[in-house]
């Protein structure tokens, strides 16, 4: 229906899945696509090893491929980084920044998502960038405060050019592959603060909100009825075929 929101289905892999996996779980996708409403994108965050194969796949299906990571430095002698530009040639429409597990398993700063911010936008890949609060910060109600840091780091003075799209993953740290999902109430208090101090850095931007943590096919509908979320980044969930019916059946109820 034409008053329908535009809804965003974004399936982070991660490290769950290898070559072969994720070449099948890519056809299982496609396979389902006509079962999700018009009004749904989708988009699949493959492994880096899979992501050439996986794009080949679902090129013709209207589903985008985006990269987890990406290295700022366009080429070089980087032994083991994967450049912007490179993943970019590879297929990727997307590139997620900042991700927690980027942040605190391999301890990458607030600089260093800058840096990867700066090289998605020369390569022309739409940047995912992620924020949220760890377990410590929300029972210490810093919440607000420690994503407005991040914000603020990744976003300040970027060169942006009206009409650029530009989606932010809110995912509570606490919150990601532990089953604990953050309220939907919850979850929209962040994200409305989030789309105003966007807004306020970034005049020119309508930033697509999405949230991630613990997302699955039960829950889903909650986050998506809210008005500042606008789509869902789901991980260990998206790796599972028979997730990707009930998201199908879910979003289709929607209302």
């Amino acid at each position: 229906m034409p008053d329908q929101k535009k809804i965003y289905l974004f399936a982070n892999w991660k490290m769950y899945l290898d070559y072969e996996e994720s070449v099948e779980m890519a056809k299982a996708v496609v396979s389902h696509v006509s079962d999700f409403p018009k009004n749904v994108s989708l988009a699949l965050f493959p492994g880096s090893l899979a992501i050439k194969s996986v794009f080949e796949l679902v090129k013709k299906s209207g589903i985008a491929v985006g990269a987890q990571d990406e290295h700022w430095v366009e080429k070089g002698a980087y032994t083991g980084a994967v450049s912007a530009h490179m993943y970019k040639s590879a297929g990727c429409a997307y590139a997620l920044i900042g991700h927690s597990e980027r942040r605190h398993v391999f301890k990458e700063t607030n600089q260093d998502t800058r840096k990867k911010m700066e090289a998605a936008l020369i390569s022309g890949m739409i940047p995912v960038l992620c924020v949220g609060e760890t377990h410590k910060e929300r029972e210490a109600d810093k919440t607000d405060e420690a994503v407005e840091v991040q914000l603020r780091a990744a976003l300040e003075g970027l060169a942006w050019k009206k009409g650029m799209p530009f989606v932010i993953a809110y995912e509570p740290v606490w919150s990601i592959g532990t089953g604990l999902a953050c309220d939907s109430e919850v979850a929209e208090e962040t994200q409305e603060m989030i789309y105003e101090f966007v807004r306020g850095l970034l005049p020119e931007v309508d930033p697509i909100l999405l949230y991630g943590g613990s997302v699955n096919p039960e829950n889903i509908a909650d986050y998506l009825v809210e008005p500042h979320i606008d789509g869902a980044l789901v991980g260990i969930a998206s790796v599972k075929i028979d997730s990707w019916k009930r998201f199908a059946s879910t979003l289709q109820n929607l209302k």
